[in-house]
């Protein structure tokens, strides 16, 4: 084959190019093999058996303070791990989404990293439509042992905006923290030093367990010692992901509260999309055979009108009803008989949210809008 002077010096650059490419790749493939664990630590696995997921059988070893750390086990080809981040959407609601990460010791730290205000951090936070809930600059020191995890964050928690921005703060870090198996409950310091209260007022002075996320205010204070909580979950505004609340009860905490409770539709002060269609009441509930059977008037049908066809509606309604001990498929009738809302809607996710997936559902449903135009 001839070529001219340009034509020679493209196909040199191209080849030159080829084997760059190629030597790059080997070295990227050389540089990810995984290497064994240190001798006396045990490999650090993320638990996924607390909030809108499925359960898991791992136990996680979120940091090297735990005592009595198994042997190392034999290096495997793992080199990540799936972890629970709490970010906040732009009206506070907390978001747990599911993140994959590389695998590390002290995996638990490196969660709450992911969580402090940074390029890298906001830039993830935004591709899904939320934001992080750190300061910018904390600091994060992380002692586990016990089933406590007592948290030493740097002086930059004392200037939040607000006392909602520092309850925000809190509440996150000890929900992430409380995903892992080996933490029942966490213990601030700010500075190195026991604090009674945050600058606006949040209390950090005794130990926090797992409680109850993005509680709904509660118009009836004088009856708030009888109510009992139920975890419901709404999309979100932007319908990239789902919300759980928790809603306070005059009546047994059980599936059949909580699916009427959804048709009541989110609280009004907030920002939360309803999950059932306007009008769309309940008929009853019944469950068999660990399948909970929903029977709704004839407007649920009305779902496929949604933006997404139903899909973010239908997602938090399944992980309302499986929540529940000895449910774990949901069913649709409208008006007694059966309704097909489309494959795999009714499917149980596992988790409530999950960071590739967010991104994934983003994307197809801008472009089905574009098409649509």
């Amino acid at each position: 084959m001839n070529f001219t002077g340009n034509q020679r010096k493209m196909y040199l650059l191209a080849l030159a190019l080829l084997i760059v490419a190629i030597a790059l790749a080997c070295t990227w493939s050389l540089w990810r093999k995984p290497s064994s664990a240190p001798s006396g630590e045990a490999s650090p696995e993320p638990t996924v058996g607390r909030t809108g997921e499925a359960d898991s059988s791992a136990t996680p070893a979120p940091d090297s303070a735990v005592s009595g750390a198994a042997e190392a086990p034999e290096a495997t080809e793992q080199t990540t791990a799936s972890t629970i981040v709490y970010y906040q959407d732009n009206d506070g609601y907390l978001v747990p989404v599911m993140c994959t990460v590389p695998m590390e010791d002290g995996i638990a730290k490196a969660t709450l990293g992911m969580m402090v205000k940074s390029a890298e951090n906001d830039m993830q936070a935004a591709r899904l439509g939320l934001r992080t809930v750190l300061p910018e600059g904390t600091t994060i020191d992380l002692d586990i042992a016990d089933g406590k995890a007592r948290i030493d964050l740097s002086e930059e928690v004392l200037n939040l905006s607000d006392a909602a921005a520092e309850a925000n703060m809190v509440s996150a870090v000890v929900q992430t923290l409380t995903e892992f198996d080996t933490v029942e409950e966490v213990e601030f310091l700010i500075g190195g030093q026991k604090l009674e209260s945050l600058p606006h007022g949040t209390d950090i002075s005794g130990t926090f367990t797992r409680g109850d996320i993005n509680l709904e205010s509660s118009e009836d204070a004088a009856g708030a010692e009888a109510a009992q909580s139920v975890t419901l979950y709404f999309p979100s505004e932007a319908g990239t992901v789902v919300v759980p609340v928790t809603r306070m009860v005059y009546s047994s905490p059980d599936i059949n509260t909580a699916v009427l409770e959804l048709t009541k539709g989110p609280s009004a002060t907030g920002s939360l999309e309803n999950v059932l269609p306007a009008g769309c009441g309940l008929i009853d509930v019944t469950v068999e055979d660990g399948t909970a059977k929903l029977n709704f008037t004839k407007e649920f049908a009305d779902i496929a009108l949604n933006s997404d066809g139903g899909r973010m509606a239908l997602k938090a309604l399944v992980l309302t009803c499986t929540q529940f001990d000895g449910i774990s498929a949901v069913e649709i009738l409208v008006e007694g008989e059966p309704f097909d809302p489309g494959e795999g809607t009714l499917s149980v996710p596992t988790f409530a949210n999950v960071a590739d997936t967010i991104v994934y559902d983003y994307i197809q449903t801008q472009s089905a809008m574009i098409l649509d135009e």
